[in-house]
């Protein structure tokens, strides 16, 4: 099985791409195929035997083309487009000016006026009208080729009244030549000119609203650096990206990009991820640390490892993701889809019905074909069907520059229904590895400075609680006569002093009375592991060693129980552990001692309850758990994020960020609601004023009209959508 994004054009609205849904869906050896209005794409499952040439040509067979596999780095050009607006825009006035300057009073220029020269006034505009016909050929095209697939869509609508406009005016101008002059009065030209203008100027708004949600994608792919800095025998050299193969040894200065993801081989610096992380704060990277393609180098000189590189690098990993998910189908959109399915041969037949009654009625065949062309001018989904693709789209690039990679539309539709949120404890609520908690220091060293001699020890041994001091290793001391004391800690000299690091029995061992009773039981109270620092049989420190709490873990789980969400804590330490974690974060329901395997089984049980679960762990552990909860979300920052089985990514580990996606989940959904019913009750307002049941009020619309309330009701929802920019999140 392999999966491809294609670029596809010709889409106008959600019949448009419910249609070639269902078509590619239909085919033999797709497994899956979701389309993307606004992003103009189709993700597409399919079996080994396909190939890219077979997907294009399904694609063709639809009626729409394929322009091959998205590429991330493709620009769209919109030079072209823009231009032919323009000149358009100047056709139109003279169209208009031609056509309608006697109705308002305007001079009317006297070689092309109706009533004295109406041969010269037909022929000059359907002259005019021809060049829109080229213009607006792809919307008569596609409108023709989904008719004659049984999936008419917007263009179709508008190729028909268009066409219907157009040819019988072209019949009125023969009329007139041969001499029935009362013809003149009854020419389309300027209906079918304006309605293509408005349709091209609603598409163009349209496009340029959606390269504007694309800026999330846009951004990550610009940071990485177009070229690198590769060290070969004979010194550094400068080498583009295609040239850096796995394994190179690459060098980042200060003020530079990380040019491919990798591992630091020599050096330390400080580096700005905010680009993946949505963190503002410089991480201090040192040996053997892992860096990310489009990191900035703060302050330090490093030589570094290429590890993944081109598309399989975590920028190209999360871009690939994003689009994904932006291309998969939230619950919610498949109404409109269904509705769009409906909607579109619904207004053929009452389009038709309305010319049929018009003529019976005895209105004449001028009045029935301005109502005919109105009501399917009037009637184009447009605005149903960017409602929730465009929604969508930039909630998606909203999180994706946040640091919260979300890997489907539906996870972020349903992430604010979740009632019940079920954390794991390490690695998750806690960091996952030990910090110091506290010092108690009975020396004259400063604290920085008796760090300094614990890590200089502690950075020869492997024992676990040794990471705590890592961090402290800027100015190691030279060690003498080291030694590991099993079971006991670790001694060795340093400036002509021994000390000794380890447990309580070191005490023991050493014959040093422990005058430290009531600290050592402090810090054992708070479920720390003690270190003992001991210079020349002196006890100078006492360190309490403990993985803490996750930074704002307390206050999103304060803001969780506030917003009626319940909060459980499922861990595989021992219950008293547990009970002291989760006394100072405020939760009070505990599973403990509970394996990793076992985990999923407890996860099961609160979904069998009708709870409805996310589940938050690290991502590896927990992976199993992860993908039995209604959603799944890692706190793991690893690279390979492809292989995580959580929905939802917080690529900064921040818990913030829970509180962030529910947020934006909330009111995404809001946002799409609103959309769809802006874009019905247009229809509903519109629908009946184009048939002509106002007309007696002197309420009437003819087609230029519906051309452009069309494109008014288009640009209303996708001014409602990208409010979702605006959105607060929550920092700190």
């Amino acid at each position: 099985m392999q999966k491809q994004v294609l670029k596809i054009s010709g889409m106008t609205c959600s019949a448009c791409s419910s249609g070639l849904e269902k078509y590619l869906n239909k085919q033999k050896g797709i497994i899956s195929a979701s389309v993307n209005l606004v992003l103009e794409q189709a993700l597409i499952e399919y079996e080994d035997y396909l190939t890219i040439e077979d997907l294009n040509t399904f694609v063709k067979n639809a009626g729409f083309k394929s322009l091959g596999v998205y590429d991330e780095h493709e620009e769209k050009k919109q030079n072209h487009d823009k231009l032919m607006l323009i000149i358009f825009s100047f056709l139109s006035v003279i169209v208009l000016y031609i056509s309608m300057s006697h109705m308002i009073g305007l001079p009317v220029i006297s070689f092309f006026n109706m009533m004295n020269h109406p041969i010269n006034y037909s022929i000059c505009l359907l002259i005019l009208s021809i060049p829109y016909l080229f213009y607006g050929f792809d919307i008569l095209k596609n409108g023709y080729k989904n008719l004659i697939h049984k999936s008419p869509n917007m263009d179709t609508l508008v190729a028909i009244g268009v066409l219907s406009s157009f040819l019988y005016s072209l019949f009125g101008t023969i009329m007139i030549m041969i001499g029935k002059i009362e013809y003149v009065e009854n020419l389309y030209y300027e209906s079918a000119c304006i309605v293509l203008f408005f349709i091209k100027l609603g598409r163009f708004i349209d496009g340029r609203s959606k390269e504007k949600t694309k800026e999330a994608i846009k951004d990550l792919v610009s940071i990485t650096p177009e070229k690198a800095i590769l060290k070969t025998a004979n010194g550094e050299k400068e080498v583009t990206l295609d040239e850096v193969k796995k394994g190179s040894i690459l060098i980042c200065k200060p003020g530079m990009k990380v040019a491919v993801d990798g591992i630091i081989t020599k050096g330390t610096s400080h580096f700005d991820e905010s680009f993946i992380t949505g963190e503002s704060m410089p991480v201090k990277k040192n040996r053997n640390a892992k860096i990310v393609a489009g990191s900035l180098n703060i302050d330090g000189y490093i030589e570094y490892q290429a590890l993944k590189i081109g598309k399989d690098s975590t920028i190209s990993e999360i871009v690939r993701l994003v689009v994904e998910a932006t291309n998969t189908k939230a619950p919610i959109s498949k109404i409109a889809d269904k509705v769009s399915g409906i909607f579109v041969p619904s207004i053929i037949v009452i389009a038709i019905l309305t010319l049929i009654v018009y003529l019976t009625l005895g209105n004449g065949i001028n009045d029935a074909l301005t109502h005919f062309v109105t009501v399917l001018v009037v009637a184009c989904p447009c605005a149903l069907g960017l409602a929730t693709p465009l929604a969508i789209v930039v909630s998606e690039g909203l999180c994706a520059k946040n640091g919260i990679l979300v890997k489907t539309s539906e996870t972020l539709e349903n992430a604010h229904k979740v009632d019940t949120i079920v954390f794991d404890k390490t690695g998750t609520l806690t960091y996952g590895n030990l910090h110091i908690s506290e010092i108690f220091n009975y020396s004259d060293y400063p604290n920085d400075e008796l760090l300094s001699i614990v890590c200089s020890l502690e950075s020869k041994s492997t024992h676990p609680i040794a990471s705590a001091f890592k961090e402290f290793g800027k100015s190691k001391k030279e060690i003498k006569d080291f030694k590991n004391l099993a079971g006991l800690g670790l001694t060795g000299m340093i400036n002509d002093k021994k000390y000794y690091i380890g447990n309580n029995k070191i005490l023991t061992s050493l014959k040093i009375k422990n005058t430290k009773n009531k600290d050592e039981e402090a810090l054992a109270e708070q479920g720390n592991s003690i270190v003992y620092v001991i210079e020349n049989q002196k006890i100078i420190a006492l360190i309490g060693v403990k993985d803490i709490v996750r930074e704002n873990a307390s206050k999103v789980i304060s803001e969780l129980k506030k917003i009626g969400k319940e909060v459980v804590m499922l861990t595989g330490d021992n219950e008293l552990t547990a009970k002291k974690v989760a006394k100072e974060l405020g939760i009070s329901k505990i599973i403990a001692n509970v394996m990793p395997k076992d985990k999923v089984g407890e996860i099961k049980k609160i979904m069998n309850n009708g709870k409805k679960v996310m589940m938050i762990g690290d991502g590896i552990n927990d992976a199993p758990s992860l993908a039995t909860a209604h959603i799944g979300v890692s706190v793991s920052s690893g690279t390979d994020i492809a292989n995580n089985s959580a929905d939802v990514i917080l690529m900064n580990d921040n818990l913030l960020n829970l509180l962030n996606l529910i947020t934006i989940s909330k009111k995404t959904i809001r946002n799409i609601k609103q959309n769809l019913f802006w874009a019905f009750f247009y229809n509903v307002c519109m629908i009946p004023i184009a048939i002509g049941l106002f007309s007696r009020w002197n309420i009437n619309m003819n087609p230029m009209v519906a051309g452009f309330a069309m494109t008014v009701s288009s640009f209303t929802v996708i001014l409602n959508a990208l409010r979702l920019k605006r959105i607060k999140l929550r920092r700190n």
